[in-house]
C-alpha cells in the first residue's frame, strides 16, 4: 500500500464531510485491533468454535482423473458457518462493533451470503440489523432472504436503479449517514473507502493462510496456480492473500454473462469495457459510461454482479501479480454439473466461475502439478436460479403445484 488507503493508484477515501468523523472512528478501532495480538487471537478461536474454521482441503480425486492433468484441490469455504466465506468478515467486525460499543449494524448484499453472516452475527452479538437488498436479487435469492428474516433482521428491497448489489450499497451509505453514532457498516467486500478493501481483506486471510499449510501437509508442495472468483473481490484476496510471497500464479475469474462482446456482463479486469472512475467512496475501475454513469451489468451469480472491482486486486492486475479470466454463465452451469457429478460437492454459482477457468487449464498442466480452487460458497442457495439453468421440468412441476397451494389458502 503506497499511503493509508491506497493501492497504486487505486483506492482512497472520497466520503461526504458528514462521515468523516465516523471514518475515523473506524480506522481507528481497525489499527489497534491489528495492533493488538489478543484481538486476532479472539478472532481466531470465535471462528473455531463458532463458524468450522479451519475448513477442509479437499483432493478432487475423480475430477483430477477426468481431466488427467495437475491435481485438483477444493478449499471448502462451502463448509464455513453460514455456507460462505463471508461469515469470516462479518464475524470479525462484530468483534470491532463490539469494542466501538455500537447497538446497531447495516450491510448491503447481493447473493444473500453477505446478509444472511450479517444477520447471524446481528444475532449472536445482539445487534439491531437492516439489510439492503436490491430487488432484483431478493427474487431470485428468497431462501437468504428468508433466513434473514428469521433471524431477527430487517431485509429493505432497493427498488432504484439496476435493483442489484450496487444499488443496495448505495442505500446502506445513505442510512449509515442518518445513523452514525449508533450504527456501524459491515460492508461485505474489499471495496469501498478505506480502511473496507484493507480491513475485510485481513479478516479473510485466514482462507490463503489454512490453504498454504494444508496443501503443503497433503500435496507436499505448493499449488502452480490457485483459482478464485471475483466480485468486490473478498473470496480472492481471502485465498490469495496466502501465496503473495510465493511463486505461485493467482488466477480471478469474473463474471463474463452472456459473454465479453455482449455488454451483459460483469468483467472489469478481464475486459475492455471498464474505466477508471470513482464512486462508492472509492477509486477502481467500473463498468461506466462516459459521462461516469453505472452500466447495468449481468451474472447468472447475484454475487458477481457489481459494477467495480477491489481497489487492491485492481493494482495486483495492473503489475500482472494476478491475472483475470472471465466465464460465461453457460460455462458457469456446466462447470457447476460436472462438479457435482463427478465430486458430489455442489459450489455456489458464483464459486462455480473459479471451476470454469480451472477446468480449461488443468488438462494443458503435469500430473505433478497441483492447482487450488477457492469454492468460497455452497450452491443450495442458488436452488431456484440453478433448476431453472438446468431447465428441470419436475422442479417447475413442484414450484407450480406449491404457488396453486398457496392461492388456495
Amino acid at each position: 500500500m503506497s499511503e493509508q488507503g491506497y493501492f497504486g493508484e487505486f483506492g482512497g477515501s472520497f466520503i461526504p464531510e458528514i462521515l468523516v468523523a465516523t471514518f475515523e472512528e473506524l480506522i481507528a478501532a481497525y489499527e489497534e485491533a491489528r495492533a493488538d495480538p489478543a484481538f486476532w487471537k479472539t478472532y481466531v478461536d470465535l471462528m473455531g468454535n463458532y463458524s468450522c474454521r479451519p475448513t477442509p482441503l479437499t483432493e478432487a480425486v475423480n475430477l483430477t482423473r477426468h481431466f488427467g492433468g495437475a491435481r485438483i484441490f477444493i478449499k471448502r469455504e462451502d463448509l464455513n458457518h453460514t455456507g460462505a466465506h463471508k461469515a469470516n468478515n462479518v464475524m470479525g467486525q462484530g468483534l470491532l462493533i463490539q469494542r466501538m460499543g455500537k447497538k446497531r449494524v447495516i450491510a448491503e448484499t447481493g447473493a444473500g451470503q453477505h446478509g444472511v453472516a450479517t444477520a447471524t452475527m446481528a444475532a449472536k452479538f445482539g445487534l439491531e440489523c437492516t439489510i439492503y437488498m436490491g430487488e432484483v436479487d431478493v427474487a431470485r435469492q428468497r431462501p437468504n432472504v428468508f433466513w434473514m428474516e428469521r433471524m431477527g433482521a430487517t431485509v429493505v428491497p432497493v427498488t432504484e436503479g439496476s435493483r442489484t448489489l450496487k444499488d443496495a450499497i448505495n442505500e446502506a451509505f445513505r442510512d449509515w449517514v442518518t445513523r452514525m453514532d449508533d450504527t456501524h457498516y459491515a460492508l461485505g467486500t474489499a471495496c469501498g473507502p478505506h480502511p473496507f478493501p484493507e480491513m475485510v481483506s485481513w479478516f479473510q486471510s485466514l482462507i490463503g493462510e489454512e490453504a498454504r499449510r494444508q496443501v503443503l501437509e497433503q500435496a507436499g508442495c505448493l499449488p502452480s496456480r490457485v483459482y478464485a472468483c471475483v466480485g468486490g473481490g473478498s473470496n480472492a484476496m481471502g485465498i490469495f492473500g496466502g501465496f503473495f510471497e510465493d511463486d505461485v500464479e493467482l488466477v480471478g475469474v469474473e463474471a463474463g454473462g452472456a459473454g465479453l462482446d455482449s455488454k451483459a456482463h460483469a468483467s472489469r479486469l478481464a475486459s475492455s469495457d471498464a474505466t477508471l472512475g470513482v464512486a462508492q467512496g472509492y477509486k477502481t475501475y467500473f463498468l461506466q459510461n462516459p459521462d461516469g454513469q453505472m452500466n447495468e451489468t449481468h451474472s447468472v451469480a447475484a454475487g458477481l454482479d457489481y459494477v467495480g472491482v477491489s481497489p487492491i486486486l485492481a493494482h495486483l492486475s495492473q503489475t500482472g501479480r494476478v491475472r483475470f479470466e472471465a466465464a460465461t454463465d453457460e460455462e458457469v452451469v456446466d462447470a457447476l454439473s460436472l462438479t457435482m457429478q463427478k465430486e458430489g460437492l455442489i459450489p455456489a454459482l458464483e464459486s462455480s466461475h473459479a471451476f470454469v477457468q480451472a477446468f480449461k487449464e488443468a488438462p494443458l498442466m503435469s500430473p505433478d502439478e497441483v492447482i487450488v480452487i477457492n469454492q468460497s460458497g455452497r450452491g443450495d442457495k442458488d436452488i431456484f436460479t440453478i433448476a431453472d439453468a438446468f431447465g428441470d421440468p419436475e422442479w417447475e412441476a413442484f414450484i407450480q403445484k406449491k404457488a396453486k397451494e398457496y392461492d388456495a389458502r
